[in-house]
């Protein structure tokens, strides 16, 4: 691939990640799209439970699998180096939108917020969670973390700097604000349904494994750097300190190399 294709994969890439993200907020949130996560055939609970639990672990697999060092190795022996995150990207946009069209909807209401004002608020915070989500990638490398800025450092025949050790604005409050907008995004609803529990559920288990993860990869990468770092801010949760930081539990991944997520 020359370097004006890599770009154009790059920016394609680029551009399935955003009209899905954007169409998955109203998936989520339950409005301005044709399909929410509780409109679509009705079927048998059994029947919905496997389907959605096979595509939420579709989606799990696929973030993790294509996010750790030996699988990109092993991927950058097909494909330039440079497109490796925008594919990456674009496999995470397909199934995503996998799950957004298949996905079964399950109606048994867990909770139902009916004053206009409070089921607002809740609505607001849900959009200010995918909000924080947004500026959470800016902080760091948005344009790297979806994989444009590598496409572009091919076409102008630059290389990739070495990734730097940072906590930028939100980072010094707690180590991965992304991750925490997601989670008020997908709790903070008027209207809980079993489907939308499930796929909070879902969601949030799958962050925290991958918050495992990511926390091993990074302490290879920062060492003793990132475990001071660690030690000093909160995983999720503001003012809430991490107690277990000798590197064996469960924490938050760090900003400073967007690709390791």
């Amino acid at each position: 691939m020359g370097p004006i294709l890599t770009f154009a994969y790059g920016l394609a890439a680029y551009s399935a990640f955003l009209g899905t993200i954007l169409y998955a907020i109203g998936f989520v949130c339950g409005f301005g799209v044709p399909k929410t996560i509780d409109t679509g055939p009705v079927g048998p609970i059994g029947e919905a439970l496997v389907i959605d639990v096979l595509l939420l672990s579709l989606f799990a697999v696929q973030h993790s699998v294509m996010a750790r060092k030996p699988f990109k190795r092993w991927l950058t022996q097909f494909i330039p180096s440079a497109i490796e995150r925008s594919t990456y990207v674009l496999l995470a946009s397909s199934a995503l939108i996998l799950l957004v069209w298949q996905w079964r909807p399950i109606s048994a209401v867990v909770w139902q917020v009916s004053e206009p004002t409070a089921a607002q608020a809740l609505l607001g915070l849900s959009l200010l969670g995918w909000l924080l989500v947004f500026a959470s990638t800016f902080l760091i490398s948005h344009f790297e973390l979806f994989g444009l800025r590598q496409v572009l450092l091919n076409l102008t025949g630059r290389s990739q700097a070495e990734p730097q050790f940072k906590t930028p604005m939100l980072y010094k409050i707690v180590r991965h604000p992304l991750y925490l907008g997601f989670i008020i995004a997908m709790w903070a609803t008027p209207l809980m349904t079993a489907g939308h529990l499930l796929f909070a559920v879902g969601a949030t288990a799958y962050i925290l494994l991958g918050i495992a993860l990511e926390e091993r990869d990074l302490i290879a990468l920062f060492g003793d750097e990132y475990r001071r770092y660690r030690q000093r801010v909160p995983m999720l949760v503001p003012l809430l300190r991490q107690q277990n930081v000798d590197g064996n539990g469960p924490a938050e991944s760090h900003p400073a190399n967007p690709n390791v997520c």
